[in-house]
């Protein structure tokens, strides 16, 4: 009896999904930066497994257009069939909670207990592999993509009744109603060996054994029951084995596709909230590296529009062979938020998901980073500007070529022509080593140095402010200005003019 050998494969076209791999260096980070939690909240909804995948995934770039195109037809059909992906879902977990209080009553003090155990827990799993292929076999028809196809055609196949009557049948058979069948040689000392547990076979069965010389132990005789217990044992240690392996295989195949469906049911958990919430989502365009592509339309933050009532301005962009995007403008224009959408929607699409836009194209990154200004700590040992040498010294130990980097604001924590120097020197270098990079700063000095040498893999943006000081939240094509407008916030919070104090 042998168990098909059956994968997933929901999530790479041909290997595992990985959850026990090493979360990455800068992952609370990045979620800080970016203010992935309200995503995380919403993927979750009180299952942590569901979150442990998807974060795993989530931070997990890949580096095809074609993987990426793989699972968007994946989750394509969940979201076309969300029902039967949560009763799938459903099954799997049934199935691993009943096989862990199941173990809860196991024993394998003994070989014997191993065997029975394996054939109980082997039942159980075949009765649940049964009422899987019923749901896939139910709806196959309404899944296209090519995951889903294959999943449902291996369930159908493998798991055809004819497996399903024969399994019952050896496993109604290895229960041992009627006594074990075991058969040895003797040894050159007459000791027993190969000891091998047979099937009772309904063909001439009684004709061969009717006859066959037999005794039988008294009751009370203790030595030779434990004598008896150890040749069983012999017998039974490869069948058992086997056994315990065929449950495990099955098990694993189970947590498997657990895991795999986790990811598809965060995603459509945030995908149902988004839609509640009347937000637009498209389905991005991948472009394969070298190339550079990157354009969208209506870009907006989906950790914002989680969190407040009503509409999110969203933002456009056409853009080429891009190395910088220096970002500047009027404080609380939406600088930050624009960085962050940026990265949400590149790790969104390089995990194979939907991104919160109207229309998205880009190109693929090695890797996406994140160094966003911190606030004051008195925890600090060192200085503000430390710690931000510090991240960015880690980061550099990662990035590579082709990797996109979001600086918000990095190095202001000194004086203007200091923080200038510093950042202009590091954008510098990371460019030129092939390093995409968005950046936000208020140092106007690094921000005309750059505009002065006319470079035109540099583009530069600001945060529209309209002529009485009102903010849109666009961020539009505009040369580095001098001022970010902190009047205007003077103004709204204290009103009246600001009173100069000279010293």
């Amino acid at each position: 009896m042998k168990a098909p050998l059956m994968k997933a494969h929901l999530m790479y076209k041909d290997k595992d999904f990985d959850l026990s791999q090493p979360a990455r260096f800068d992952e609370e980070d990045l979620s800080a930066d970016l203010q992935l939690t309200p995503i995380f909240e919403a993927v979750r909804q009180r299952d942590s497994l569901v979150l442990e995948a998807f974060r795993a995934a989530f931070f997990t770039s890949l580096q095809k257009p074609e993987e990426i195109t793989y699972r968007q037809k994946i989750l394509q059909d969940c979201i076309r069939n969300p029902d039967v992906v949560r009763k799938l879902y459903a099954l799997t977990n049934e199935t691993i909670n009943r096989q862990q209080k199941e173990r809860l009553w196991f024993t394998t003090q003994f070989l014997a207990n191993l065997f029975t155990n394996s054939v109980s827990m082997l039942q159980m799993l075949v009765e649940m592999l049964r009422q899987l292929r019923e749901i896939t076999e139910t709806h196959f028809s309404g899944f296209t993509s090519e995951g889903f196809t294959n999943l449902f055609t291996i369930l159908r196949d493998e798991l055809d009744d004819d497996y399903f009557s024969l399994i019952s049948e050896h496993l109604s058979e290895l229960k041992f109603r009627d006594g074990t069948l075991i058969s040895a040689r003797l040894g050159h000392y007459n000791q027993g060996i190969n000891y091998v547990l047979r099937r009772k076979k309904k063909h001439h069965f009684w004709r061969r054994w009717a006859f066959a010389p037999s005794f039988t132990l008294n009751l009370m005789d203790n030595n030779g029951g434990v004598d008896f217990t150890k040749r069983s044992h012999r017998a039974l240690n490869e069948a058992a084995n086997a056994l315990a392996q065929s449950a495990d295989h099955v098990l694993g195949f189970f947590k498997m596709l657990r895991s795999e469906l986790a990811f598809y049911i965060g995603c459509l958990n945030l995908y149902e909230k988004l839609q509640k919430e009347n937000q637009p989502l498209c389905w991005p365009l991948p472009v394969e590296p070298p190339n550079r592509r990157r354009s969208f339309q209506g870009l907006y933050d989906i950790s914002l529009a989680l969190t407040i009532e009503g509409d999110v301005t969203g933002n456009s962009l056409t853009a080429g062979e891009q190395s910088l995007y220096l970002i500047t403008g009027a404080n609380q224009g939406g600088k930050s938020t624009f960085l962050r959408s940026v990265g949400q929607a590149q790790l969104m699409m390089q995990c194979g998901m939907y991104v919160p836009a109207q229309h998205m194209e880009s190109h693929l990154c090695f890797s996406i980073f994140s160094h966003f200004r911190r606030e004051e700590d008195k925890k600090m040992i060192s200085g503000k500007l430390d710690e931000e040498m510090e991240r960015m010294s880690r980061i550099v130990d990662h990035i590579r070529q082709g990797s996109l980097i979001l600086l918000n604001e990095s190095f202001a924590a000194t004086n203007e022509r200091e923080g200038s120097e510093i950042s202009r020197q590091i954008v510098t270098a990371l460019t030129d080593s092939g390093v995409e990079a968005f950046c936000v700063t208020h140092l106007y000095e690094f921000a005309n140095d750059l505009y002065q040498q006319k470079r035109p893999d540099i583009t530069f943006l600001r945060a529209q402010r309209l002529s009485d000081g009102r903010r849109t939240f666009q961020i539009l094509p505009g040369e580095p200005l001098k001022t970010s407008y902190g009047e205007d916030l003077y103004h709204k919070i204290f009103g009246g003019e600001l009173t100069h104090v000279q010293r």
